[in-house]
């Protein structure tokens, strides 16, 4: 039971670690782009279409950190079964 705990709670944390990562190149990537589209052509502005594709695949790579709780899963369903059974006591 505790090892399973530990692989699951290593595995979110690697989630994480990956999604930190995507936001850091993200926003590094995206402030050189910046940098040359303003010395490129400052007049013509192309670098937020990189921005807002690749900020929408993270926003979905986020969403699914954050919902890898499984909502309504059978282990979510264990965990509220004991929590109400808990309550009622």
């Amino acid at each position: 039971m505790e090892d399973e705990k530990y692989l699951r709670a290593k595995q979110r944390v690697e989630e994480l670690k990956g999604f930190y990562s995507h936001l850091g190149i993200f926003a590094l990537i995206n402030v050189l782009l910046f940098v040359v589209n303003l010395v490129t052509s400052p007049g013509n502005w192309w670098f937020y279409w990189v921005t807002i594709f690749w900020g929408i695949a993270l926003v979905y790579h986020g969403a699914r950190i954050v919902s890898s709780k499984k909502v309504f899963s059978r282990e979510w369903e264990e965990k509220k079964i004991r929590q109400y059974i808990d309550e009622d006591k």
